[in-house]
């Protein structure tokens, strides 16, 4: 039996459990996928928002400015991509200034710091590129932008290195309350797995509902809400250096556009609700809708430079709030749900808060010997040519580029791969180390990263997929095989 069962390995669920391993408890996290933030986790803006928009006395708003707070000295400590850019929320029509002020008074409930409004001329100083229709803006110093698959590999590994077991390729099936603990029924390829815990800790983004209506007679309802995104070309990356909103008008909420942490330019997203939960394609619809309304903030926005579109599904509950607790018919069980929109900021607040929650159900120890730190995977794109020489020297592999377009070479893969919750599939090996991620979208480097999966996990080729089991890339044989 484990002291807890963390479902969902999103950055949510890697939060909690980073934050468990603090503590001496037996803790499993259980995730379906093939990798760990292979769901919303992967597929949004990264954005780490200031706090200004939500209601004041939400769960939302508490976590978001909190959570924001602590994103800084965590990515020192865990080695992620992290920058306090600001973010500017443009007004088109002087009618609707006020609502500026209305956000500039929210903001200042929630406790959001240095908000400022500003006039159409100042915002065309910091912001160049936005249309001269801007009127005003309400600056926002503290937003910054993220790696959302950075922060989340890098809380599941520090919690990996704590102790905390992960259980990949595991869907949980069903859940079932017993006097003093839960059996949860899961699926791990092909084969049932069996499993006890005294809590579970239910992070499991937009399938959280199904779980909390296993142990509860209080429904709870999440609804998949698709955002569809365009990511365009580092050359253009510098268009905007702060990220760029739109209040709402007769055209809608609007998009972003920002810079990321990686250099690109990125606009989105749409916001479409849908039945499917696993409904992540994009549409034709859903471009031309975010372009068009992103050039409303930057007429002279670089579409040319598109090269790749994707798309994410966010757990929207009706009530715009979210979850974490009890419910009262199920003690023991917690819902971390309707991690929506500010969910990535808020992530590190949530870890803590639910880990005290659960210290209230079973108290436990702090461990005298908690690693506090990470170092994420070398990145030889963005060290310094004495890093680079160093890092050669300890192993030449740094010396061959496989991925020209971000410069991710094979040491960097290799630590990738055999570092803690390493890399097994080719989008996972991406995600860590940018390799497919420039402007071929791998359409050369990938043969290259299969090649080096298969050599070191020691399988054949045809055994190598992009996202876990049915995304294989070779089928069948060569007629010199025949």
């Amino acid at each position: 039996m484990y002291d807890i069962i963390v479902i969902g390995a999103g950055v949510t669920g890697s939060a909690v459990a980073r934050e468990l391993s603090r503590y001496k408890y037996n803790v499993l996290v259980l995730e379906k996928c093939s990798d760990v933030g292979e769901g919303t986790s992967k597929a949004n803006s990264g954005i780490v928002h200031a706090g200004f928009d939500n209601e004041p006395g939400s769960v939302m708003a508490k976590m978001n400015v909190d959570g924001n707070a602590m994103m800084e000295q965590l990515s020192k400590d865990l080695d992620f991509e992290f920058k306090r850019n600001g973010s500017l929320v443009l007004c088109f029509d002087k009618n609707d200034e006020h609502k500026l002020n209305d956000l500039l008074e929210r903001g200042k409930k929630n406790g959001v710091p240095g908000l400022e409004i500003l006039t159409g001329s100042q915002v065309r100083v910091l912001e160049p590129k936005v249309s001269d229709k801007v009127t005003a803006a309400l600056y926002a110093p503290t937003g910054g932008i993220v790696c959302p698959f950075g922060l989340t590999e890098a809380l599941a590994e520090n919690a990996a290195d704590n102790g905390v077991q992960f259980k990949l390729n595991t869907a949980v099936k069903n859940i079932v309350r017993k006097e003093d603990c839960y059996e949860i029924t899961a699926e791990n390829c092909g084969k049932q797995v069996n499993l006890t815990a005294k809590i579970v800790i239910n992070c499991a983004g937009v399938y959280a509902d199904s779980f909390h209506n296993m142990v509860s007679s209080n429904k709870m309802t999440i609804i998949p809400r698709k955002g569809e995104y365009c990511l365009m070309d580092k050359k253009v990356g510098n268009t905007v250096s702060h990220t760029i909103f739109q209040l709402p008008t007769e055209y809608g909420k609007g998009v972003l556009v920002t810079p990321t942490v990686h250099g690109n330019l990125l606009t989105g997203p749409t916001a479409t609700d849908i039945e499917d939960k696993e409904g992540v394609n994009t549409t034709a619809d859903g471009m031309n809708e975010l372009l068009t309304k992103a050039k409303l903030s930057v007429p002279d926005l670089p579409v040319r430079q598109v090269i790749t579109s994707f798309s994410g599904l966010r757990a929207h509950r009706p009530e715009h709030d979210f979850v974490i607790g009890q419910p009262e018919d199920a003690p023991g069980f917690i819902d971390v749900a309707g991690m929506e929109s500010p969910g990535l900021s808020s992530a590190p607040a949530v870890g803590k808060y639910v880990a005290e929650l659960a210290g209230k159900i079973m108290p436990a120890e702090e461990k005298e010997d908690f690693i506090a730190t990470r170092k994420g995977v070398p990145s030889m794109a963005n060290a310094t040519n004495e890093e680079r020489q160093k890092l050669i020297e300890s192993d030449p592999s740094f010396a061959n580029v496989i991925c020209r377009c971000e410069t991710v070479t094979e040491g960097e893969i290799l630590n990738s791969i055999h570092r803690t919750l390493g890399a097994r599939t080719l989008d996972a090996v991406k995600r860590r180390t940018r390799a497919g991620m420039g402007r071929c979208q791998s359409g050369f480097c990938n043969p290259r990263v299969v090649e080096i999966l298969a050599r070191e996990l020691g399988v054949d080729e045809g055994e190598i997929t992009k996202k876990g089991h049915g995304s294989e890339f070779i089928s069948g044989y060569d007629k010199e095989d025949l």
